[in-house]
């Protein structure tokens, strides 16, 4: 029993050194892991690379974007600073352009006497002259003068005119201004600006087209397609009718007057629209001071025309012999 102690005192050594040995053998792969750490920072520069193309592509997206927003570049010919010679040049050069592209322009309310276009200039108010004129063929046949709509029954007159819109008002005032024709001209539709404007419902714009288009008698009709040509092509700065116009009355000669009022609802009407212009298919482009506000692109631009130019009906049922689109169609039809 006492050789035991030696032995066993002697072995213990050796155990340590193996156990030593054994630690050694398992901490040494350790060493070896130290590679793996570096995987993160692989995956790292990969998403930081990635990141880094993703912003860049998003860069040029954006600046592709900005190119497509940007206005489209002015036609050659207009200068951004003219003198006030320069830009009434360029008001009767765009006069000339209009004339060539409408010469078949109108009145677009159907009528056959001073009576009628009065009535249906009154009746035009917030609504289209089509609407208009597939109302009024109806009402003609029951009131066709002052004294038979003067003493016609309100809520019969209201009915007929109902499709125009706010037939109420309207009706107030076709009655008030039939009962005025009746007493004051004796059934006559007068042919001034001062006696027009005091009959019910009539003012300057209504004035001037039953003068313009009626009775020959010059003069400017400021309609919400006028005085938005009127501002995009710098002829005024004006949002009041009367100011606009006497501002382009001041351009042009008084016999100018009634035919470019015209051109110009036509052009507004087909072309220059309010929310979309076709600039692209616009013949006043090269002097308009206002091109790139509407779509530019020639094939789109042709899209947006309408009426004749669309290769759609006017808004007359009736229309000038020279126009060259189909008429409109009844109510209805």
């Amino acid at each position: 029993m006492a050789a035991v102690g030696p032995a066993t005192a002697e072995a213990a050594p050796a155990r340590k050194t193996t156990a030593k040995k054994a630690a050694a053998k398992k901490t040494a792969p350790a060493k070896k892991a130290t590679p793996t750490k570096a995987t993160p920072t692989k995956t790292s520069a990969t998403k930081t690379s990635t990141a880094t193309k993703t912003s860049a592509a998003k860069k040029a997206t954006a600046k592709k974007a900005s190119a497509k927003k940007s206005p489209a570049p002015k036609p050659p010919g207009f200068a951004k600073r003219e003198s006030r010679a320069a830009m009434v040049k360029r008001a009767h050069a765009i006069n000339e352009v209009l004339a060539e592209t409408y010469p078949y322009a109108h009145p677009e309310l159907d009528f056959e006497d001073p009576f009628q276009l009065l009535v249906a200039t009154v009746l035009s108010a917030q609504t289209t002259d089509l609407r208009v004129n597939q109302t009024t063929p109806a009402l003609f046949a029951k009131y066709p003068t002052p004294e038979d709509m003067a003493a016609a029954v309100p809520e019969e007159l209201e009915e007929l005119i109902r499709p125009t819109g706010f037939f109420r008002a309207k009706a107030r005032s076709l009655l008030g201004l039939s009962a005025a024709l009746r007493d004051d001209f004796d059934g006559e539709v007068p042919a001034t600006v001062d006696a027009l404007v005091k009959l019910p419902g009539v003012g300057r714009k209504t004035a001037f087209v039953v003068l313009g288009n009626a009775f020959g008698v010059p003069g400017i009709t400021v309609d919400t397609h006028f005085g938005r040509l009127a501002r995009r092509w710098k002829w005024t700065t004006s949002e009041d009718p009367v100011k606009v116009e006497s501002d382009v009355a001041a351009i042009f000669e008084p016999s100018e007057w009634t035919m470019l009022s015209h051109r110009v609802i036509f052009h507004g009407r087909r072309i220059c629209h309010s929310r979309r212009p076709a600039c692209g298919a616009c013949p006043v482009a090269p002097l308009c001071p206002s091109y790139g506000e509407g779509e530019t692109d020639p094939e789109k631009a042709k899209k947006l025309l309408k009426y004749e130019k669309g290769g759609m009906p006017g808004q007359r049922l009736k229309p000038p012999a020279d126009f060259p689109g189909p008429p409109a169609p009844p109510l209805g039809g």
